[in-house]
């Protein structure tokens, strides 16, 4: 994990994988089970959101159970890009519940604040970059959070990494525009890196199986490729319920 610093994504990985969960309450919210949890480490405290694999919902089009594990793979790809869009979030096999996903919960901003609207504008294109790139089958408004630093945080990311294309995104109108030299740039940098894309791929491979890891390989050189968000079917293509 390389040196840990007090308040880094290394520390607060460290504490959602190994932290003594010290309170649990649930959260009402959605179709599978969600906790607000606790945690505590070295004298280190930390809030977090937990998502145990036996609270998920069947999905007819999902193996059982695995969803958990897309949230902590969407958590390495947003990191080995950079980005900063999700919360630090990994898998952690044993939870208060069982085997399920941890992630540092996202304060709301100060009562009052608004973000920058540039700034707003940028993140929002890295996240839809993103959900092309993790084949995010649920997009929607409510997953969009303002942290306290007025920064966007991207969260529910179970239903991702299908090998078959399942994109449905309300930041559908931005298909068919081109990526940012930003984001291009960032795609450049780690798809011609050899040593950080294994290292992605692998750490993908310990939650995802090899045909899904596959799918996502092709579709970061396909974006690279084309250079533009993907044109969806102005129906199909959006979230359904938001």
């Amino acid at each position: 994990m390389g040196e840990v610093r007090p308040g880094s994504p290394a520390e607060t990985e460290a504490i959602l994988a190994r932290g003594e969960v010290i309170g649990i309450a649930e959260v009402v919210a959605g179709s599978n089970r969600v906790f607000q949890v606790q945690l505590e480490m070295d004298g280190e405290a930390l809030t977090a959101v937990y998502k145990p694999a036996r609270g998920e919902r069947p999905l007819w089009d999902f193996p059982p159970q695995t969803l958990y594990r897309r949230e902590a793979a969407t958590y390495l790809v947003d990191k080995a890009l950079g980005w900063g869009l999700v919360p630090p979030t990994v898998a952690r096999p044993d939870g208060p519940l069982g085997p399920g996903s941890m992630q540092e919960w996202v304060a709301g901003p100060p009562e009052g604040a608004a973000p920058d609207r540039l700034q707003l504008q940028e993140e929002l294109r890295r996240l839809a970059a993103l959900d092309v790139l993790v084949n995010n089958g649920d997009r929607k408004a409510a997953h969009l959070l303002l942290d306290p630093g007025l920064h966007l945080r991207g969260i529910d990311h179970g239903v991702t990494f299908s090998a078959e294309f399942k994109l449905r995104t309300v930041l559908a109108d931005l298909g068919g525009e081109a990526l940012p030299g930003a984001i291009m740039a960032a795609l450049a940098s780690l798809l011609g890196d050899r040593r950080r894309l294994g290292a992605l791929q692998a750490g993908l491979l310990q939650l995802l199986d090899r045909e899904e890891v596959g799918a996502f390989r092709r579709r970061a050189f396909e974006l690279q490729r084309s250079g533009r968000y993907p044109l969806l079917h102005p129906f199909w293509g959006r979230p359904f319920g938001g």
